[in-house]
């Protein structure tokens, strides 16, 4: 498949994903009362959660392995069996927890349990596609799987309960996890399993797990945090602003999770990181020129989109915008270390995930909820000049003969 092609499906893919996610909740808050699509949005949150636990420590070193199709494709089948032997476990121990607790919450948790094998182990056989260089088959089936999902959801009565719209979205992403499962398997028939490499402790995931941890956590609990002890609004002008920018968040999902492989295909790591110079400046300039269309929308738009969020959103779109158009580098300057140095990546992360608490909450008390948004903005400047500085660094060791742990060194075991 041409590099263009493969792009191009890869960013599909990842739209189709993110769609599903958002026509999901839509069909779920039309079917459901005010108590059950809370319960159903709180299960959604848990899934969401697992799911990027799942990415990081399973999909995103996979995204990484270079080499011979017979260790790759060996790499690749171990992740889905480890994948859906885990998530059958912590399912179980979910539901065998939940069955014994009352509430409906805990029946919708308890379904989500039995279901998580079957849309976990979708997901992973997407980062496998995308280790092969197949972006279509994955796209393939995630297509499925909007079409399974949006048709039976749109069969269920309204007012039917979060465990029943849990059972059906869950057991909805069964036919495209067939369907990915024999077409994964035409392909690494015959390649060694091993489970045992996954576990080890110089696993990759365990490094990208706690980046995601702190990466998200940090600045969702802060938000939250400061709307406890401040002023609530901050929490929905924030939330409000950054849910504008949705889109942009779909294309740096695209370049950390599934880059990669397609950087893969360039014959140096002069060349990849010229590349990813390139994606930053385009991500950047995306970011730019969508903020200007956000600004530029009428009013009455704008309260189609948030309801009466709107004002406390549009006043923050500049500050959001040049956060957005900051993070397009950093993200672009971490996929430049995953390419050189995967093990670098983990420090940037902790460090300026707490710095960009630090400037959010300086920010809210200098100059309230704009205050907070701008401090959120110099957060990500400071971790994107950080993140190309070590790129910088990295690069001139390579040029000077002394090459650090690249990703393609790196296997399973180490």
């Amino acid at each position: 498949m041409k590099a263009r092609t493969a792009i191009v499906c890869s960013v599909a893919d990842q739209g189709v994903a993110a769609l599903t996610n958002i026509l999901v909740l839509v069909a779920a808050a039309r079917l459901s009362t005010v108590a059950d699509f809370a319960r159903f949005s709180a299960v959604y949150l848990v899934f969401t959660v697992l799911l990027g636990v799942f990415g990081a420590y399973t999909g995103q070193p996979l995204v990484l392995r270079r080499g011979e199709h017979y260790e790759v494709g060996g790499a690749c089948r171990s992740a889905v069996v480890f994948t859906l032997l885990a998530a059958s476990a912590l399912g179980a121990l979910l539901a065998a927890v939940c069955l014994l607790l009352p509430g409906a919450t805990a029946r919708a948790l308890m379904t989500l349990g039995l279901v998580l094998p079957v849309v976990l182990g979708q997901d992973t056989m997407r980062y496998a596609f995308s280790t092969l260089q197949l972006p279509h088959l994955a796209l393939g089936g995630d297509v499925l799987r909007l079409a399974c999902v949006l048709g039976a959801l749109t069969m269920q009565p309204y007012g039917a309960p979060a465990a029943r719209l849990v059972t059906v979205w869950g057991l909805s992403a069964l036919p495209a996890l067939l369907l990915s499962a024999a077409l994964l398997h035409r392909r690494v028939a015959g390649t060694p399993l091993r489970l045992k490499v996954l576990l080890r402790r110089g696993h990759l995931g365990r490094r990208f797990v706690v980046e995601f941890g702190v990466g998200n956590a940090a600045g969702q609990l802060s938000v939250l945090g400061l709307g406890a002890v401040g002023n609530p609004l901050v929490v929905g002008a924030l939330r409000g602003a950054t849910t504008l920018f949705g889109p942009l968040n779909v294309l740096f999902t695209s370049a950390t999770g599934f880059g990669p492989p397609l950087l893969g295909r360039l014959p140096c790591e002069r060349r990849r990181v010229r590349a990813t110079v390139t994606l930053a400046a385009v991500l950047a300039l995306t970011a730019g020129a969508w903020a200007t269309v956000l600004a530029l929308l009428p009013d009455g738009v704008g309260r189609r989109l948030l309801g009466d969020t709107w004002p406390t959103a549009a006043a923050l779109l500049p500050a959001t915008g040049s956060q957005y158009a900051a993070m397009a580098v950093g993200t672009c300057g971490l996929l430049a270390l995953r390419m050189l140095d995967p093990r670098t990546t983990l420090s940037i992360q902790v460090v300026y995930s707490l710095a960009a608490v630090a400037f959010l909450t300086g920010g809210y008390v200098l100059g309230g909820v704009p205050g907070a948004a701008w401090g959120l903005c110099l957060g990500s400047v400071c971790k994107a000049v950080a993140t190309w500085a070590r790129v910088a660094r990295l690069s001139r060791r390579t040029a000077g003969g002394r090459a650090p742990v690249s990703a393609g060194a790196i296997r399973s075991g180490s």
